[in-house]
């Protein structure tokens, strides 16, 4: 995806340098910020402080912090406890999106199994080789969704209106996105679409992200408070909700931003269609519904403050009374018998275990359907 008309990516290695690279989300639209991540207690930092968010890109940076670990391990007495203490420390930082786990175990049998010496090299491989299946998997989401978007259009013959949440974009993950993917590739094959942006309190990725990512796309698109989501919906102004996920369970329920689920209910009373894109790093098959998923709860000065830039740069004001309390949870979870359907890179299919087995059947075995 573009930044000022330049291809860019979420997160990348810097080969001349041997330096692991990212943006600071936390500054855009109004700033862009690239920052150097030098050890695994930054990536820690990068994750649980939001430099980076979205499952996949948490999962990939993750993957960074466990080679940075790594490196730092071979002059440690224990290498070993290091890279366990390292991988405890990632782990910890955002409970929710089931990437971040999905990473580390995929990297845990390099350290425990190879040589002390050959961390650093085959951690990085695999690191940067969780970085390019990322890509090609939403660039597989986007021709999947890009179906559903140009049947659409061919029905209606005029521009298809979809409605998002959060971000789901390329910032999200390493490019493309999830929930974006087929936005973009739909504008790329030429079909009018306009989206409708929701700012996403409290830290407002809507507003601040996905905006900023349609903008420098050249994509129509319309912001609107969280609240607004269902009269449009009820007004028959959208033609798909289309979002992204943290952590899908294995009968297909949904791990989103806060705020998704009432989408879904006022997209599922208003008979719009509402799409999950995930990859199936975002599956955790070992979870039977989404009752059993951590909800991550966060401080609740994000509630009562927000950010935003003036002529002295960026800013934070209060919003509430000072004494007053505040709860802030992160996600919330949506039934599957509100999602339409799962769009993934192995195609789309309906959100149950039903749907999900005919994509991914090594998941789930023949006498246990």
């Amino acid at each position: 995806m573009n930044i000022n008309g330049i291809p860019r990516q979420s997160i990348w290695w810097n080969e001349a340098e041997e330096q692991v690279y990212l943006f600071d989300q936390r500054t855009l639209p109004y700033a862009i910020e690239e920052k150097p991540i030098r050890s695994h207690e930054e990536a820690a930092t990068a994750i649980r402080d939001m430099w980076v968010r979205g499952a996949p890109l948490i999962g990939v940076t993750a993957a960074f912090g466990m080679y940075l670990a790594s490196v730092e391990a071979q002059s440690e007495k224990d290498s070993v406890a290091y890279m366990k203490r390292a991988q405890a420390t990632l782990l910890a930082t955002r409970p929710t999106a089931v990437n971040l786990p999905w990473a580390l175990q995929r990297l845990e049998p390099i350290w425990r199994e190879q040589v002390i010496e050959a961390w650093p090299k085959a951690l990085l491989e695999e690191a940067l080789k969780i970085r390019e299946e990322d890509i090609a998997q939403s660039k597989a989401m986007g021709e999947h969704g890009l179906a559903l978007i140009k049947a659409l259009y061919q029905e209606s013959g005029r521009p298809v209106q979809i409605m998002t949440h959060c971000n789901a974009g390329w910032l999200a993950t390493v490019d493309y996105g999830t929930a974006t993917a087929p936005m973009y590739l739909a504008h790329e094959a030429g079909i009018p679409i306009h989206v409708w942006v929701s700012e996403t309190r409290p830290r407002n990725q809507g507003f601040s992200i996905t905006a900023f990512e349609l903008d420098a796309a050249g994509i129509p698109h319309t912001m609107l408070v969280d609240n607004a989501a269902g009269l449009l919906l009820q007004q028959g102004k959208v033609d798909l909700v289309l979002v992204g996920s943290d952590r899908t369970t294995a009968n297909g329920d949904v791990a989103n931003k806060i705020g998704t689920y009432l989408k879904a209910l006022a997209a599922h009373a208003s008979g719009v269609p509402f799409y999950v894109a995930l990859p199936s790093s975002s599956i955790d098959f070992t979870m039977a519904s989404g009752q059993e998923i951590p909800i991550e709860e966060r401080s609740a000065a994000e509630v009562k403050t927000i950010q935003g830039y003036t002529a002295a740069g960026r800013q934070t004001v209060a919003l509430t009374p000072p004494n007053s309390p505040a709860v802030n949870y992160g996600f919330d979870i949506t039934p599957a018998a509100y999602v339409t359907g799962l769009i993934t890179e192995r195609g789309v299919c309906p959100a149950s275990a039903e749907g999900l087995a005919t994509l991914f059947p090594e998941k789930y075995p023949a006498d246990a359907r």
